[in-house]
């Protein structure tokens, strides 16, 4: 328990007051139209917001959405400095008194309470911005005052911050990061992807410094440890090249798709799968983006909505936002593509495929195929984005592709 523990505040309030004087000046007052003027004030800060057009400007969009179709290369090889990975936090922490912890002991209590004990004798004054935080319990913990309370904010899954002129410990559950990559874009455009398949959606990346600055909790943190440490065994990396199509067919029918199988040669179509909604078919690159076009626009009108690419490390989760290289205000603008990958012998490839918008999961997919396949997902209705128009439907089309890293000590710059 904790006895006598009191927090006191003090202040103080320092009220300057100023007078100054001015000479005998006359103004004259003059007539102008401006006298007369109407203004028509906003009604409130709610009717005011940023055009979608400044909303859509996203610098990732000349390496995100430009897909060169025709010299697909599909296995890379991707040299990077391996020194250049580096992550911290935002706002700078003086270090703690070098004191040494010795036999430091407590029950079951949340993590604020057991630093206020372990921190009192030291002098320092304690603030958890948004307590309270996880129950741990420690049994004789030694070493230096610094090792010690990592231990405990690391159990407890918290930060912390320490001002040495005043003497303040500032705990909190989240921080802002900044992780520093290779100058390589698809390193940092995979980075970018596994931090948007974690549900982080609000990040700050500087182009010129090879830079993400995000807001993270200690999970999102250790994780992006956990990538910048998978790079040490140089991954493979699977890079999906993306179509979005609608669809909507001449005759206000359903899309025949059994007219691929007369289209295309016995063997073109490998495997046919039925999500909860929708198929994914695994094909040959007979069924490129040139005979897939060919084959929709004898069937039906076709509007390409977004093009683009991302990047998923072996056995990681990416996310790909159709919206991003897609026309702005679009229906299908919300949905997203997400995909987990790994990478077998021979460059087989699985690829868990999980489509969903702002209301949830629409359906999952998982995708067995060697490299130079490619695979199709039909039969998504445009209902699920609110398009009433009939038997209109959204087709996906995507290409692995993969990316063989190796570490060197060269500075490698801006490989596409």
């Amino acid at each position: 328990m904790i006895k006598d523990f009191r927090i006191i505040v003090s202040a103080s309030l320092l009220l300057v007051l100023t007078s100054c004087q001015t000479k005998n000046v006359v103004f004259e007052p003059k007539q102008a139209a401006i006298d007369n003027a109407q203004f028509d004030m906003p009604l409130g800060k709610a009717s005011i917001r940023t055009p979608d057009g400044a909303n859509a400007l996203d610098l990732e969009t000349p390496l995100r959405c430009n897909v060169n179709w025709q010299t697909q290369q599909l296995i890379l090889t991707l040299p990077f400095n391996n020194t250049a990975f580096k992550l911290k936090s935002v706002k700078p922490s003086d270090d703690l008194p070098r004191l040494e912890v010795t036999g430091f002991t407590f029950e079951t209590m949340p993590a604020e309470k057991a630093l206020v004990q372990l921190t009192k004798e030291a002098g320092i004054t304690l603030t958890a911005k948004d307590a309270p935080y996880a129950s741990v319990s420690g049994e004789d913990l030694k070493g230096e005052l610094t090792d010690v309370v990592n231990m405990i904010t690391n159990a407890a899954g918290i930060f912390y911050t320490y001002d040495a002129t005043n003497k303040v410990m500032t705990l909190s559950k989240r921080s802002d990061q900044i992780v520093y990559v290779p100058k390589t874009r698809p390193i940092i455009l995979g980075l970018l992807d596994v931090l948007r398949g974690a549900g982080l959606t609000d990040m700050t990346t500087n182009w010129s410094e090879y830079s993400i600055e995000f807001n993270a909790d200690a999970e999102l943190k250790n994780k992006t440890k956990q990538l910048i440490n998978y790079f040490e065994s140089n991954p493979t990396l699977v890079a999906y090249d993306v179509s979005v199509f609608r669809i909507t067919p001449y005759d206000g029918c359903d899309v025949e798709w059994k007219g691929l199988l007369d289209t295309f040669d016995f063997g073109t179509i490998t495997t046919a799968q039925t999500g909860v909604i929708g198929r994914v078919l695994t094909t040959t690159n007979d069924i490129n983006i040139k005979t897939l076009q060919q084959f929709l626009g004898s069937k039906a009108s076709v509007d390409k909505i977004s093009e683009g690419k991302f990047v998923v490390p072996n056995l990681w989760l990416s996310r790909f936002d159709v919206g991003k290289c897609g026309q702005m205000g679009c229906p299908e603008s919300e949905l997203s593509v997400l995909a987990k990958a790994s990478v077998k012998e021979n460059n087989d490839i699985t690829s868990e495929v999980t489509l969903e918008t702002t209301q949830g999961q629409i359906t999952n997919f998982k995708v067995q195929n060697k490299l130079g396949e490619n695979f199709l997902i039909i039969g998504l209705p445009n209902a699920l984005f609110g398009q009433k128009e009939p038997k209109s439907e959204t087709v996906i089309f995507m290409v692995p592709r993969l990316i063989k890293t190796i570490k060197t000590n060269e500075n490698i710059k801006n490989n596409i």
